[in-house]
């Protein structure tokens, strides 16, 4: 008799940039997790890393996969999901699953869960960061730095745009990982956070005083002081944040995204910009990444401007994603229902 076939793990998170690679010792621990019955593939081709993963696939990665049960990688393309007949479950060290949602996928009864909320303190932290350099006029003191120019009208008069977080009313759209760590973090500040989630029903998560519905958007914007675009991209957010939505903001406001670029109008955001109707905005996600160097986004320095890596920290993240793979992947083995487990329909 012959024996039996192994279930098979293809892990393919060589990525390209070595902030979002696997360590060494991540692939130890994989490797020293395994269970018996199970033969661990770690792609040594390089993969794509960049917003939700699922880029061009090697030609390893394609051959590995024949025979997979298993993927673990940054998202997933439909190249390696056509490849991979015995697929049962994708797990995705990204947060974002849009480009994994392609037709195949979403008609297929394969498991696939994400890395949300790895991300939510890394991000927070971001988020906070960036607030209060707008909220203690820090922009107006590095341009001043930058002129040799000591001046403290900008701070002083009676139109300074210098407040304290504790002034601040914070309007985060959407309320998972991401949005409660920011929510917790202004409020243990003395803001009060108020969240706008899908389904209002269900309460507010921690760090929120309140919970709104989408529907309920519009109302809470002129009593916003910060708003923070932390929600998946979907039907619903798709150009959330539009021209009309932005003249709704009083002129301190500020605008954070650290979602998709997509949730914002980034023209009609500038074009205010520039003519003082909204404060400043912080900004890590764009319509179209890399951001064109024609974009007035650049030259406006109540912008602080990041390429995409709000969610970067080589210390911690492995850490966490890993814990949320072996956790998952004993679940998996057990039967028992995956953490993250995304809902095909709703896109998240």
């Amino acid at each position: 008799m012959s024996p039996a076939r192994a279930h098979r793990l293809v892990v393919d998170l060589a990525s390209t940039s070595k902030n979002w690679s696997l360590p060494e010792w991540g692939q130890e621990k994989l490797l020293e997790r395994s269970p018996e019955g199970w033969d661990v593939h770690m792609v040594r081709a390089s993969t794509k890393s960049d917003g939700d993963g699922g880029g061009r696939a090697s030609e390893e990665v394609l051959e590995a996969v024949r025979d997979a049960e298993v993927y673990f990688g940054f998202g997933v393309s439909e190249s390696v999901f056509a490849a991979a007949p015995g697929l049962r479950w994708v797990h995705s060290a990204a947060a974002g699953v849009g480009s994994a949602l392609f037709p195949a996928m979403r008609q297929s009864n394969v498991l696939l869960t994400n890395s949300a909320g790895i991300m939510g303190d890394t991000i927070a932290e971001h988020v906070v960061g960036g607030v209060i350099y707008l909220l203690r006029s820090m922009d107006i003191a590095v341009a001043q730095q930058r002129e040799a120019r000591w001046d403290k009208s900008p701070f002083v008069e009676p139109d300074s745009t210098v407040r304290e977080v504790s002034e601040c009313t914070v309007l985060v759209v959407g309320t998972g990982g991401i949005g409660q760590g920011v929510a917790t973090r202004f409020t243990a500040m003395g803001a009060t956070c108020v969240g706008v989630r899908r389904r209002p029903g269900r309460g507010a998560p921690p760090g929120f005083a309140r919970v709104v519905g989408l529907d309920a958007l519009d109302e809470e914007l002129p009593g916003a002081d910060v708003i923070v675009l932390c929600a998946p991209l979907t039907g619903e957010t798709d150009g959330l944040l539009d021209a009309r939505r932005l003249d709704c903001l009083h002129r301190g406001a500020i605008v954070v995204n650290v979602a998709r670029g997509a949730l914002l109008d980034e023209h009609a955001l500038a074009l205010r910009l520039q003519a003082g109707r909204i404060r400043g905005a912080v900004l890590d996600v764009f319509q179209h990444e890399p951001l064109d160097g024609a974009s007035p986004l650049w030259a406006l320095s109540q912008v602080l401007l990041t390429p995409h890596v709000a969610a970067v920290s080589p210390r911690r993240f492995w850490e966490r994603a890993l814990e949320l793979f072996l956790d998952n992947w004993a679940r998996y083995r057990a039967g028992e229902s995956l953490r993250n487990l995304v809902d095909k329909d709703a896109g998240y």
